[in-house]
């Protein structure tokens, strides 16, 4: 069992930067590879970063690749997603899931977190 709770979401004009936090409880954790995903309204969730379990590997979906920086803190049992160069079309809420090691699908969702970019 895995809970999982965004924060740093917020309004920022185009060319700002903002900070997401995913705070993890749960002893799944360090097992878990994470991913943040992001919804706008009328449209289909979509992938925008992942960092796996063990290597550390990220993955990026190509439109946020040199801006968005995903990272973990196991110490704080805390993901990060840091966002430069914030663009209008990354307005959404943004969601950090847990994918466990003996799942091939994010089964554990956070409440997600508003992010609003003005022109």
């Amino acid at each position: 069992q895995v809970q999982l709770v965004e924060s740093g979401g917020g309004l920022v004009q185009a060319g700002g930067s903002l900070r997401l936090s995913c705070a993890a409880s749960g002893r799944t954790f360090d097992s878990a590879d994470m991913g943040w995903f992001r919804q706008a309204p009328g449209k289909e969730r979509e992938f925008v970063a992942g960092i796996r379990w063990m290597s550390d590997i990220t993955d990026y979906r190509n439109s946020v690749k040199g801006r968005f920086t995903i990272s973990r803190d196991n110490a704080k049992n805390t993901v990060y997603l840091q966002m430069n160069t914030l663009k209008p079309e990354d307005t959404a809420v943004y969601f950090c899931a847990a994918r466990p090691s003996w799942s091939g699908s994010y089964q554990y969702w956070g409440q997600g977190t508003q992010v609003t970019v003005s022109s």
